[in-house]
């Protein structure tokens, strides 16, 4: 059988022996008594990775996110947000369908919002027949603008903009490991200017599931209500826990290859002179591509067809996502693959 190299997403991964290893052997009890070893141990692990004083675990990225505008907001409530977010185009609706919240979208050059973009949205206190401004929310890496970083000053402007307007702050930080990677600066310098984070297990990482949202004791407190409310709560988790935490103590810093590998596989698209590249500076593991002589549909039957997969980016243009599980001997049979196709 023909191998296929799955550059679809950093969440096709396969959990690694160790991995499996330290699932089987997990120590468990029911976590919706607080009672699992290994679930606690990790939260604990990754509240003080992430600099914040408590953690919870919860089943996916979207559940993490969701439950922190919850509990963030009140019915009627309005976040603000980047156009591209995840939260805006992935998550199905949730925050109207789950919370009863309305997002207000502003298109960001690179994903990256500024103060001079967000203060024109944030709605007067006095206009009773508006919606309530209550969360500021960024992404980073952003996932649809091919993975960019924001910088620490970028944050630190819209940390200052959103605690002079009474806004919570929240940070979808599902591939934060690669900007910290990337830019050398510790999860927890980026984390501490925002009242809650969702960092995701499962994307780069390895795990094969869950998140993990953290914040003040209260605040998590709250969450751990809405996450059972929500059919979260879960019982032997630490078989799923203790994947987790062998991500995390494992699988962080050689986040770096990936990162080499998609600016090499970038690097070859440029060169072929038959492609786009739409994040023209690739930062970490996403790349954002747009075939000149073939439609997309065309791009991604036939490449399957000759053993690789990519997924659809932005309308009209190919995402590919370099992971543990594309060696950078795959990379080299890709970048072939491609030449002998296009």
């Amino acid at each position: 059988m023909k191998k296929i190299i799955d550059l679809r997403s950093d969440t096709v991964t396969r959990p690694s022996e160790g991995m499996r290893k330290a699932m089987y052997e997990a120590e468990v009890g029911d976590d919706v008594f607080k009672e699992d070893p290994t679930l606690n141990k990790l939260q604990e692990y990754a509240a003080d990775l992430l600099g914040k004083e408590s953690a919870l675990y919860v089943p996916s990225g979207v559940m993490g996110n969701q439950i922190c505008l919850n509990v963030h907001t009140n019915p009627g409530d309005e976040v603000i947000c980047e156009a591209d977010a995840h939260i805006f185009q992935y998550e199905s609706g949730s925050p109207a369908a789950l919370s009863g919240i309305q997002l207000y979208p502003v298109k960001a050059e690179r994903g990256i919002l500024n103060p001079e973009l967000v203060e024109p949205l944030i709605r007067p206190t006095s206009a009773y027949y508006m919606p309530k401004s209550k969360v500021l929310e960024v992404e980073n890496t952003h996932n649809r603008a091919g993975g960019t970083i924001y910088k620490l000053a970028e944050i630190e402007k819209l940390q200052t903009l959103a605690k002079n307007n009474n806004l919570k702050f929240h940070l979808d930080g599902a591939r934060l490991w690669n900007a910290s990677v990337a830019s050398g600066i510790k999860v927890s310098e980026y984390v501490k200017y925002f009242d809650s984070v969702s960092v995701c297990l499962s994307k780069g990482l390895g795990a094969p599931v869950g998140s993990i949202i953290a914040g003040t004791k209260e605040f998590i407190n709250e969450t751990f209500r809405v996450r059972k409310a929500w059919g979260g709560g879960m019982r032997q988790a630490g078989i799923l826990a203790a994947a987790g935490l062998y991500a995390l103590q494992n699988n962080f810093e050689r986040l770096a290859d990936d990162h080499e590998k998609a600016k090499i596989f970038a690097k070859h698209l440029v060169n072929t002179g038959k492609f786009e590249l739409i994040n023209k500076e690739v930062e970490t593991n996403i790349i954002i591509f747009k075939p000149l002589l073939k439609n997309i549909e065309e791009s991604l039957a036939i490449c399957k067809e000759n053993g690789v997969v990519f997924s659809v980016g932005q309308i009209g243009t190919l995402r590919a996502v370099t992971h543990m599980d594309v060696s950078f001997d795959d990379i080299d049979e890709v970048c072939k693959i491609i030449d002998e196709i296009f």
